[in-house]
């Protein structure tokens, strides 16, 4: 072969190459589905997590609206978390056992998203009797949560055991968040812009907060 024609083939090759490459990619990504979270309704989730009243449920399941008190003793609403993904988890100062992990792991987590204006956090008290405003402030202090990303919640015992049974599917066992009622999960939950739940993950396995933070990052693309 002459060494001019071969020089002057040279860039032909290479933009034929890197079509190639192109054309490769591009059918790759048309034929490979894009990975999308699901969404969670009633029917979908083990039944032991959901009251019975919600069985036959099977789309639109929305997190009821909220109204619990922060550490800082400000009113939080669902008008707080608009418009954002969150993450939410049942727990209780005193607990010696799963919740320091969670929360430990929830901080971890706080950090990634740390400069994400559309990521925040949501802590509810199962103990909110004992867990005061004066209690969460000097808890979230010693744990690290940053007011604005994360509020870490008191409120109306049967309102915030409802939401764990009724909105957010975390514990297995009935009751009616009476005086003798107590629910302990190691359950973090992903909630989406539109008040839908995206994923459930074991808050003290590291493996699934992994998974969690992908989620999210993944979660933020799809809204």
């Amino acid at each position: 072969m002459d060494l001019k024609f071969f020089k002057k083939s040279i860039p032909t090759l290479a933009l034929m190459a890197l079509l190639s490459v192109g054309m490769i990619y591009a059918i790759y990504a048309v034929l490979t589905p894009k990975k999308k979270l699901p969404i969670y309704n009633p029917a979908d989730v083990n039944p032991k997590l959901v009251d019975e009243s919600l069985w036959h449920i099977h789309r639109n399941h929305k997190v009821a609206d909220f109204k619990l008190i922060n550490q800082n003793g400000d009113t939080i609403t669902q008008k707080d978390y608009e418009n954002k993904i969150y993450v939410a988890d049942f727990f209780f100062t005193r607990c010696k056992t799963i919740c320091p992990i969670m929360t430990s792991n929830m901080e971890k987590i706080q950090q990634v998203f740390l400069k994400d204006d559309d990521v925040k956090f949501l802590s509810l008290s199962v103990t909110p009797v004992i867990d005061s405003v004066s209690v969460l402030k000097d808890y979230a202090i010693q744990k690290g949560v940053i007011d604005s990303k994360w509020n870490v919640t008191t409120g109306n015992k049967k309102e915030i055991y409802n939401l764990a049974r009724k909105s957010y599917f975390v514990v297995t066992d009935q009751g009616d968040g009476g005086l003798q009622d107590f629910i302990h999960t190691e359950n973090f939950v992903l909630v989406d812009k539109n008040k839908q739940i995206r994923g459930f993950y074991d808050g003290t396995d590291l493996n699934d907060m992994n998974r969690l933070i992908s989620d999210i990052k993944l979660l933020k693309t799809q809204q």
